[in-house]
């Protein structure tokens, strides 16, 4: 290289890094990292959209929060093809299927068991967690290999300010076990540019999904839009900060069994999707 070649790009680098903070060139990488590859404009009855699951065949169960109503949507028809009754008005917030049966958290911590929900006779059954309306509960994922489902709050944790503890419920015992099965630190360092003075504020989950073929746990803020990571051992892997602009209020998310990402959000103002989301 010349002189004035290696002039020429110490130039270019000291300008690039002038402007560009750390935080910033961190926060862009991420950015860049998350790609949207198909979008679905929803029904006005699925404007306040809060919880999405994947059933097969390209479809899709879904709940709002005002009724107790499982939407089935069909990503090629681009429609709701059907609506099963499960359950009388509430403010319902997190959806997992398990074959037959359907799983529903109400924000106060109940859960809805719907037995064989496609059914014309569905049996539902109720189970209470150890959340109530101070934990305001939004979140719901089967975890297939483990016979469980998982769940988090999205305010202060039960047992502790300073984190989100996930929890579950064991399918098998038909209970809720006592043990957190990972905790979301709120002072971890991956965290450290959302912190808040209240410390719970700092990360609000909205929704989760056990990814199908790593085992990750995908967990989604829609307050301030972002998606965090974590490995199988319950480390923070990522914290992608989510564009407003598309995810405007993000509440629910899901995997396909081919580890194709889905993300829900409410109208907000405007109209209520779905996306289906690549991560490079």
């Amino acid at each position: 290289m010349n002189y004035l070649k290696y002039i020429g790009l110490v130039l270019a680098i000291g300008v690039f890094s002038a402007y560009y903070t750390p935080q910033q060139l961190s926060e862009n990488v991420k950015k860049h990292d998350l790609t949207i590859v198909n979008s679905w404009e929803l029904p006005d009855a699925l404007r306040e959209v809060s919880g999405i699951d994947w059933i097969g065949d390209d479809k899709l169960a879904a709940i709002e929060d005002e009724d107790g109503i499982i939407y089935i949507y069909d990503l090629k028809a681009k429609k709701i093809t059907k609506e099963i009754e499960f359950a009388d008005d509430g403010d319902y917030e997190g959806i997992a299927v398990n074959g037959k049966n359907a799983y529903v958290m109400r924000s106060d911590g109940l859960l809805f068991e719907a037995l064989n929900y496609q059914s014309d006779q569905i049996i539902t059954k109720t189970y209470q967690s150890k959340m109530s309306h101070k934990n305001n509960v939004e979140t719901l994922a089967l975890d297939a290999k483990n016979n469980r489902l998982l769940t988090a709050p999205k305010d202060e944790d039960p047992n502790d300010e300073n984190i989100k503890g996930v929890y579950a419920f064991d399918l098998k015992g038909q209970a809720m076990l006592s043990d957190l099965i990972f905790k979301v630190d709120m002072k971890d360092k991956a965290l450290k540019d959302y912190e808040e003075k209240k410390s719970y504020k700092t990360f609000r989950p909205s929704d989760l999904a056990v990814h199908p073929k790593t085992g990750e746990l995908y967990v989604l803020e829609g307050v301030n839009p972002k998606l965090l990571i974590m490995n199988t051992k319950g480390d923070i892997k990522n914290v992608f900060k989510l564009d407003k602009d598309d995810f405007a209020q993000p509440e629910g998310i899901t995997f396909s069994p081919d580890g194709r990402l889905f993300i829900s959000n409410e109208a907000a103002g405007g109209k209520a999707t779905i996306l289906e989301v690549k991560i490079l």
